[in-house]
């Protein structure tokens, strides 16, 4: 195997030429494996984005068909149509909570009251003359029993507080006593806003006595086994309607919540939001859902994984972007190398032709000229490997922030140009609610975990031997193929 020695010795000879093809070799594969290292990380934290958001589907009344419905039957009557919501039966909503998937759910029901033995937060404008027969309206009251009633208070009714959106997104937290729980169920209790409660001297274990905003004769009377502090603004609707005023926010058991709505909506809720253990099974989870009993002719699954999207669409941007380094730096790499590695073997055809003459073996040459740049490309991995972790954990890191700020400036854009307007329980409306959700995984996905992997190093290595072994031995062929008379009599 003379040929391995005299690689080495021509590699020592010409030292310019083989640091050459080494540095160009080096670079090549410290952005091969930076590509390798972020597309790994990537689909590593897409993952876990994807495990720890898991998303939601939530069931609740299909509006559009309802309004068709309520169409069809006052077609023939004068006056606009009303839409007529029907609640969700615990039976049906349990059945879904039953299949799998399902991490965890919640349910959810919307009152309004009046505020009997304390007074309520009020609005800069809310006592105004001119506003009265607008909140009226705004509130939602019952008609038909002595028109429409102005109410002080929201009341959302929950399973557990938790999972509450205010609560779960971070906009509300329990300072004193604890949330809303599951096993609060048809029990009389509350958890209120803490400037409210300062400005009544209510503690944790006082009561408090609300009235229906529809049914002034329906009265409950609360025990405080929780207070919390809310960092909504709340909507400008708030300004004018002291209901909408997050202050005047007060969370009960879904069952109390159903009390205040009147005896028609007794084990029933409103929507129910169940929580996937994975986003990826949300579509598994529809599909299981719609062979149930429930009639999804009246009701509709809505998927909501919108937190998981807008983490990963940076990271997938960024992976998609890594995955092109890969292809893009290995192709040209391997045509630059090939070119230089096809200029030094035309440099040395007079060498072939005199070892070709005294009888050395063709592919002895060509494996020599393989040897030579492969053993470039191992010192080049080796090299990569040390430099190749700082490098795409700055590329990949700035990658990932530019991303992540278009992707912001998208969502803002569309805020600004969708429907503006605040949301019935003064939580900033649609515009604040895709903010609020986007701010969340900005935070979760300031930075990608990147470190090079024995896998990463093994892949590369196999790219990079394949480009040596394909820049040597397409040159090679071109000359091997000639006679060594050939070689030698047009040799000047």
């Amino acid at each position: 195997m003379n040929f391995l020695k005299r690689a080495f010795w021509s590699m020592k000879a010409k030292k310019g030429k083989t640091l050459l093809q080494l540095v160009i070799f080096t670079v090549i594969c410290v952005f091969v494996l930076s590509g390798l290292t972020i597309q790994s990380a990537a689909k590593a934290s897409s993952e876990l984005a994807r495990q720890e958001l898991g998303g939601s589907v939530t069931l609740q009344v299909d509006r559009e068909a309802a309004m068709e419905k309520q169409q069809s039957e006052q077609s023939e009557s004068d006056g606009p149509p009303q839409f007529t919501s029907t609640p969700i039966s615990l039976d049906d909503a349990e059945s879904i909570a039953a299949l799998d998937h399902v991490k965890s759910y919640n349910y959810s029901v919307s009152a309004s009251a009046n505020a009997e033995n304390f007074d309520i937060i009020e609005s800069s404008t809310s006592t105004d003359d001119s506003s009265d027969t607008e909140s009226d309206q705004a509130a939602g009251g019952d008609q038909g029993r002595g028109g429409m009633v102005q109410a002080d208070l929201t009341v959302n009714g929950t399973l557990t507080s938790d999972e509450a959106e205010s609560f779960s997104d971070g906009e509300a937290e329990i300072v004193d006593g604890r949330g809303i729980e599951e096993s609060d169920a048809g029990s009389n209790v509350a958890v209120i806003e803490q400037t409210l409660a300062e400005e009544n001297d209510l503690e944790v274990g006082d009561t408090i006595n609300i009235s229906s905003a529809s049914d002034e004769d329906t009265t409950q009377e609360l025990e405080i086994v929780g207070i919390y502090e809310t960092s909504s603004a709340g909507s400008d609707q708030a300004m004018n309607f002291s209901f909408l005023n997050p202050y005047n926010t007060i969370y009960v058991p879904y069952t109390a919540a159903n009390t205040l709505k009147g005896e028609d909506y007794t084990d029933t809720v409103e929507s129910v939001t169940y929580q996937m253990d994975d986003a990826e099974n949300i579509d598994a989870f529809i599909a299981a859902a719609e062979k149930t009993d429930v009639d999804f002719d009246v009701y509709q699954l809505d998927a909501n994984d919108d937190l998981y999207q807008q983490m990963v669409g940076p990271i997938e941007n960024v992976a998609s972007f890594a995955k092109n380094i890969v292809y893009l730096v290995t192709i040209a790499g391997a045509i630059i190398l090939a070119l230089i590695v096809m200029l030094s073997i035309r440099e040395r055809k007079y060498e072939m032709g005199v070892l070709m003459a005294i009888g050395e073996k063709k592919w002895k040459l060509a494996g020599q000229f393989i040897t030579e740049i492969v053993v470039i490309a191992i010192v080049a991995v080796g090299l990569s490997s040390i430099f190749g972790n700082p490098i795409a954990n700055v590329l990949g890191n700035q990658l990932l922030d530019q991303q992540t700020t278009a992707s912001a400036e998208t969502t803002t854009t569309s805020m600004q140009q969708g429907p503006g307007g605040g949301g019935p329980m003064g939580g900033g409306g649609p515009g604040q609610a895709v903010s609020d959700a986007f701010s969340q995984p900005s935070e979760a996905i300031s930075s990608l975990n990147i470190n090079v992997t024995w896998e990463n190093i093994l892949i590369l290595g196999g790219i990079g031997l394949a480009v040596a072994i394909i820049a040597a031995l397409i040159p090679s062929i071109s000359i091997l193929r000639l006679q060594p008379k050939n070689i030698l009599t047009k040799q000047e």
